[in-house]
């Protein structure tokens, strides 16, 4: 079984810092494109950061300059670091990944959510 899991969201201050993590567990043999997601309340989820298929990163508009998205591929493992936070990043933050696994002897690629964090930005 494949999973994500996802760690690091909390509640914080306008202008503050928090790093969020996510990493994948199972019989990975490879891992495809990586990103950030978030849903605010009452909101679409939305991209915030990811890596593509040739390993670039592309940043929302919103995040662009304040948060950082970076992995460490040796843990199979994904960081979102957001700096000057602010009231309107509250949300559920989710981690997505394409990953490649084996899977009752078959090798296929699925498409696996993290199960959320949560971010609050509030004086």
């Amino acid at each position: 079984q494949v999973q994500l899991v996802e760690s690091g969201g909390g509640l914080v201050r306008p202008g503050g810092s928090l790093r969020l993590s996510c990493a994948a567990s199972g019989s990975i043999f490879s891992i495809g494109t990586m990103g950030w997601y978030r849903q605010a309340p009452g909101r679409e989820r939305e991209l915030v950061a990811m890596f593509n298929t040739y390993g670039r990163t592309n940043y929302a508009d919103s995040a662009k300059g304040r948060f950082t998205i970076s992995r460490d591929n040796a843990k199979n493992t994904m960081y979102l670091q957001m700096n000057s936070l602010k009231f309107e990043d509250t949300a559920v933050y989710y981690c997505n990944m394409w990953i490649g696994a084996t899977m009752s002897g078959s090798d296929r690629w699925l498409e696996v959510w993290g199960q959320g964090t949560l971010v609050t930005v509030s004086s």
